[in-house]
């Protein structure tokens, strides 16, 4: 019997029932429930994911416009030109990207992002982005969302004028642990553009990557200030080290570790699209894939990711007929 005071009995009342996300230090007592609490855990984070968000679920695919050559130094990332990643800089053209949103549309999607790996758009990629996205709406009736990095102020305004409808942009990690993953920008760079954003009207889609060294503590202080941004979709990266970056010998978070932040992530963002993102092939395998599905995950990619392979495409789309989970919109991303 557990008491009134147990997190899960707390969680229940103040998600479940009233919508209300877990604080920082109700999620840490989340993700330290032990091992054999864990499927009660995300039982109930399947219940909210419900109440707040539907049985639908959100289908998306992903490759990039701009691949490598990015001149930060985030320690996970093998697009970066200071590491020793074998990723070579690629660079896609506008027909290309017109080419991709007619078979993005062809799906039945209702989005297409374009991703460069940058750490903001200059003016030569402004006027691509400006050029590709009045191309794209010419020929394609299809919603335009990106993800090029900070911004200013008027690049947001820019934005807007474009017509883009979503931008995506991470905070990754905690403000507390963000100098270990990155040195050459700040925390407070990357929330400036994700409040210009929200504030712009534009829907906003922000990230975390857990399982670089973070301590729990701080994996429960990404979730709670995630909450406090309330973007519209978080997807929830698990790192797959990659060779030639300073995390490359950093091993993957264990499945059981990785199930209790997808739900804790749910109860501190009961109304957000939680999306399975990269790494979840190697920490959670096909058990851990379909129990995060019913533990709080509302969306997925599918197949290859940005630099690494995903699985195929079918199995996650056969899983979700399996589990009787609708297709809400099957997205694809470049």
């Amino acid at each position: 019997m557990t008491s009134q005071n147990d997190i899960l009995t707390v969680a229940r009342e103040q998600v479940l029932e009233n919508g209300v996300g877990l604080a920082a230090d109700q999620v840490e007592q989340v993700l330290n429930l032990p091992d054999e609490r864990v499927e009660e855990l995300l039982a109930l984070a399947h219940e909210v994911r419900v109440r707040h968000n539907g049985e639908g679920v959100e289908v998306e695919g992903i490759v990039s416009l701009k691949t490598g050559g990015c001149p930060e130094d985030c320690h996970f990332c093998s697009q970066s030109g200071q590491f020793t990643s074998p990723v070579r800089a690629v660079w896609l053209n506008v027909k290309e990207l017109i080419k991709a949103a007619q078979e993005t549309k062809e799906t039945g999607a209702s989005e297409f992002c374009i991703v460069a790996a940058v750490r903001g758009p200059d003016e030569r990629l402004m006027k691509q982005l400006r050029d590709a996205i009045a191309a794209i709406k010419a020929e394609v009736d299809i919603e335009i969302a990106v993800s090029v990095g900070m911004l200013t102020a008027e690049q947001v305004a820019e934005m807007v004028d474009m017509g883009v409808h979503r931008y995506n942009h991470n905070l990754e990690t905690a403000r507390s642990y963000f100098d270990q993953v990155v040195t050459t920008h700040t925390y407070d760079e990357r929330l400036d553009t994700c409040r210009m954003v929200v504030e712009s009207g534009m829907e906003l889609c922000c990230g975390a990557l857990v399982g670089m060294g973070e301590s729990v503590r701080q994996r429960a202080e990404l979730a709670a200030e995630l909450g406090a941004l309330e973007p519209h979709e978080v997807p929830l990266n698990f790192l797959n080290p990659r060779p030639g970056t300073p995390f490359g010998e950093l091993d993957p978070m264990g499945a059981q570790d990785a199930l209790r932040t997808i739900a804790a992530f749910r109860l501190a963002l009961p109304r957000t699209i939680l999306r399975f993102a990269g790494g979840r092939e190697i920490t959670l395998g096909e058990l851990g894939t379909r129990q995060g599905l019913t533990g709080g995950i509302n969306a997925i990619i599918v197949g290859n990711y940005l630099t690494t392979l995903g699985r195929d495409p079918q199995q996650d789309l056969d899983l979700l007929d399996e589990l009787k989970m609708p297709i809400q919109a099957l997205s694809r991303t470049i």
